[in-house]
């Protein structure tokens, strides 16, 4: 049986918010330890990548990145203890939900006449989606 696709969006408070496109971001930035690296692994502009990061930075108390500036080894950006955070409980709401999903839409995943997400087209990340404002 085909298991149903949750996406989901945590809105805190007006101005801040997070979902799939930002924390696939700060994933990639994990991962790379880099912006701009992150930015072209997920297909987005630099520019985009850095308004999403920076509505972070203005939707939060805590400091979700922090960077570091070039010299011989050249500059980077890693997740702080609170990004880090923000990221992993993400994720577990998103395993939470798509479990309780499954349990919940049984019933009406037999009725549906696809094979199920696995033939739906792989989805772009949120923020690839996205003009620059």
């Amino acid at each position: 049986m085909p298991r149903p696709v949750i996406r989901v969006r945590i809105d805190f408070a007006e101005n801040s918010h997070v979902g799939p496109g930002k924390i696939d971001l700060l994933e990639a930035i994990r991962v790379s330890g880099s912006l701009s690296q992150a930015a072209r692994d997920l297909g987005m502009s630099y520019r985009r990548a850095w308004l999403l990061v920076d509505s972070l930075k203005l939707g939060f108390r805590e400091p979700v990145t922090v960077a570091t500036t070039g010299g011989k080894g050249g500059g980077g950006v890693t997740l702080t203890q609170f990004g880090e955070g923000l990221v992993d409980s993400y994720r577990a709401l998103e395993r939470d939900i798509a479990q309780l999903a499954q349990r919940r839409m049984r019933r009406v995943m037999r009725a549906v006449t696809h094979s199920g997400p696995q033939s739906l087209p792989r989805r772009r990340p949120l923020a690839r989606r996205l003009s620059p404002p």
